[in-house]
C-alpha cells in the first residue's frame, strides 16, 4: 500500500515538476535528481524574484558569519538563519554530486589538498552547495545549459599560470 502510495506521489511529481522550464537543463547534471530539482524549486519557489544567488544562500541560511567582538576574531561558520530544509536537501544532494558526478569530485578534492588555505570535508561540501546554487540559478534564470568545462575554471592550475 505505501509503494503503490508513493508511485501515485512520484508520478504527480514528475508531472508537476514537467511543466517547469528550466528544470530538464537541471536534471541533465549527473547525481542531481528529481527530488533535489523539485525540492530545491519548491523551497526557492519564484526563481525571477531573486536577483543574485547570494540571496538564495542567504535564504538557505549558508551565507558565512564571524563571531568576533572587539579585538577578539572568533571563528567563521555558515548562519543557519535561514530555510532549514533548503540546506538539508542542498547537503543532501551535494553528497551523491561529489560521489558520482567527475567534475564536483574534482573540486572536492581541489578545495580539500590545495596548497594553501585547504578547507576540511564538511566546508568544502558546503562551498559546493553555495557552488550548486549558482548553477541551478543560471539554468533557471538564464535558460542556458549546463557547461562542466565552465564550472571547472574555479579550479587555479599553477602549472598553466606559470606558463602563461
Amino acid at each position: 500500500m505505501y509503494m503503490q502510495q508513493y508511485e501515485r506521489t512520484m508520478s504527480l511529481v514528475e508531472e508537476i515538476a514537467s511543466q517547469i522550464p528550466g528544470l530538464e537543463e537541471m536534471l541533465k547534471i549527473k547525481g542531481v535528481g528529481l527530488i533535489t530539482a523539485a525540492g530545491f524549486i519548491a523551497e526557492v519557489g519564484d526563481i525571477s524574484r531573486f536577483e543574485h544567488p547570494r540571496q538564495i544562500q542567504k535564504l538557505a541560511g549558508l551565507s558565512l558569519k564571524e563571531n568576533s567582538s572587539g579585538k577578539h576574531k572568533g571563528k567563521t561558520s555558515i548562519s543557519k538563519r535561514g530555510r532549514r530544509r533548503l540546506r538539508s536537501l542542498l547537503f543532501q544532494a551535494i553528497m551523491p554530486l561529489v560521489a558520482k558526478n567527475q567534475e564536483f569530485k574534482e573540486l572536492h578534492h581541489y578545495y580539500t589538498t590545495r596548497s594553501q588555505n585547504p578547507l576540511k570535508k564538511k566546508q568544502s561540501l558546503i562551498l559546493l552547495s553555495c557552488k550548486l546554487i549558482r548553477i541551478f540559478f543560471a539554468l533557471l534564470t538564464k535558460g542556458i545549459k549546463y557547461d562542466p568545462q565552465k564550472m571547472m575554471k574555479d579550479i587555479k592550475r599553477p602549472l598553466l599560470q606559470e606558463a602563461a
